[in-house]
């Protein structure tokens, strides 16, 4: 269960557990339902459906039928990654949800659980309220049966129309089946420009039966149900062949096998983004997608740039990192001394990008293979080694980056320091008035430790331009120099040393000039 407050936990012992249990997760008829409500006329050919399904694990997908999850998958782009954890957030639905929302990670929209204390959304806004500011004129509507995405505004505020409806008081299953049938009616009968909806189930059979349950299994064919009917309500729309549909299905956590979330495991930070539309490839599968890119893919999709302004840590899902360490996925291993990282997971490499270098002449002997200098890693390797360390934090990189693990390297035995340092290519620079060295990282500090970027003009003495000697937690950084007088070209290096100390993470490395 959750360490923080949980929206879920108190089910179990509650007369709403009750009501909720006795309904069969694979029920499928809908209560009466009202008249939809009437949405203002679209005006956009581009149109975006986001579904969002509630603590669905995505490798349990393979093993339910989910015929809809599986066709998108085939047809569009199925990114997976992993959360956080505390102390950033907790892999709660109130982070969770804000995340997918707002485009940007927790230590912006400040939602570290589900108290929703610290929220701030005035400066980061859900994707339906910047639409409302930006683009007035399109039709928006938003679906949801947990009450805290409506009544704490992480969802709701910007849209046209909205149905609240209350899962914890009233049970998830019925207020699911409702969501879905009023959504078809609007997508058959009205002209919808953006929707999101939600549905809750599979969160529910998550506590109650664990995410390794049939119970858990048959709520996903549920929702996969819920999913056909509005693609079907697509295609069938008169206007459908002159109109350009993204559909995107997203999560904001994970689950145990035996059931809850809030805590650091890999089961439990989970998630992924599977979206088809215009420009959007067919069967990709990209390493380099995180959970900010909901709103960032709404945006591109419906032809609106981000004001620098919006601070957005999101990417569109079709857009791929054009960082060097992507280039390193082939040459990506299994562990070798890790032993609580699965076989399975290749995820480590001591092979530097095309270009780039590892000098480890000072370094010491021994310690952990995978660590011993500079390596080259993905999240779920690295943030597998040591759990409740911080490497969860590291939500600024993606894909493969560059680690400097001190800490991990010493749980082997070795002698001398850790000492090494990573060199880029030599970049042009000649005529230039300024470089800019811009990269994210992710940086611990701890005792005799030390971190130096350092530049070298033309291939001369290296000189220090910057030292970190306090923690930087997934932050982008950016170091701009003046080009010397006569300089043709400049390279940097990453000078790492510790003992049994903490880690730096460079990634995104990208030179421009002026």
């Amino acid at each position: 269960m959750p360490r923080s407050l949980s929206r879920r936990s108190v089910l179990a012992t509650t007369a709403a557990a009750a009501t909720a249990a006795a309904v069969s997760p694979l029920a499928t008829a809908s209560p009466a339902l009202a008249a939809a409500p009437t949405l203002p006329n679209g005006t956009s050919k581009d149109k975006v459906l986001v579904v969002g399904m509630d603590g669905l694990r995505h490798d349990v997908i393979a093993a339910a039928n989910a015929p809809h999850l599986k066709a998108m998958m085939a047809n569009g782009t199925y990114g997976t990654s992993l959360l956080y954890a505390d102390p950033m957030a907790a892999t709660s639905s109130g982070p969770g949800w804000s995340t997918i929302s707002t485009g940007v990670w927790p230590d912006k929209h400040g939602v570290k659980e589900n108290s929703f204390a610290g929220k701030n959304y005035a400066k980061y806004p859900g994707f339906l309220a910047r639409l409302a500011q930006v683009r007035p004129q399109l039709s928006t509507y938003a679906a949801v049966d947990w009450k805290p995405l409506d009544a704490q505004g992480t969802v709701t505020p910007g849209a046209d129309a909205t149905l609240v409806l209350d899962g914890d008081r009233d049970g998830y299953t019925a207020h699911d089946a409702t969501i879905a049938a009023e959504t078809e009616s609007i997508l058959r009968n009205q002209n919808p420009d953006v929707l999101f909806v939600y549905f809750g189930q599979t969160d529910i059979a998550g506590h109650n039966s664990g995410a390794a349950s049939a119970a858990y299994r048959q709520a996903i064919d549920v929702q996969d149900g819920h999913l056909g009917r509005l693609l079907a309500a697509i295609k069938a729309r008169p206007t459908y062949a002159g109109e350009r549909w993204t559909v995107i299905v997203t999560t904001d956590h994970g689950h145990t096998d035996a059931g809850g979330h809030g805590g650091s495991a890999i089961e439990e930070r989970r998630t992924f983004v599977l979206a088809q539309g215009p420009g959007i490839a067919p069967g990709a599968r990209p390493a380099d997608t995180r959970l900010v890119d909901v709103a960032a893919t709404v945006f591109h999709q419906l032809g609106i740039v981000p004001d620098p302004s919006w601070g957005l840590d999101g990417k569109p899902i079709q857009e791929r990192s054009t960082d060097p360490f992507e280039t390193l996925y082939p040459a990506l291993a299994g562990r070798a001394d890790e032993t609580g990282i699965p076989a399975g997971v290749l995820g480590w490499t001591r092979t530097a990008p095309s270009g780039w270098s590892v000098v480890n002449s000072a370094m010491g002997t021994g310690g952990v293979a995978e660590w011993r200098g500079w390596s080259f890693a993905t999240d779920e390797f690295w943030s597998r080694s040591q759990r409740d360390q911080s490497r969860e934090l590291n939500v600024r990189s993606r894909g493969v980056f560059a680690v400097a693990d001190s800490d991990e390297w010493a749980d082997k035995t070795f002698s001398g320091p850790f000492d090494s340092t990573l060199v880029t290519p030599a970049y042009a620079v000649a005529g230039k008035a300024a470089v800019t060295l811009g990269f994210t990282t992710h940086y611990r500090q701890e005792g005799a430790q030390s971190a130096r970027v350092l530049a070298s003009w033309n291939g001369g003495t290296p000189v220090e331009v910057k030292r970190y000697t306090a923690d930087v937690i997934a932050q982008p950084q950016a170091i701009t120099l003046a080009v010397p007088s006569g300089a043709a070209n400049v390279s940097f290096r990453f000078h790492y040393t510790g003992s049994n100390n903490w880690y730096w993470v460079i990634d995104g490395v990208k030179i421009t000039t002026a």
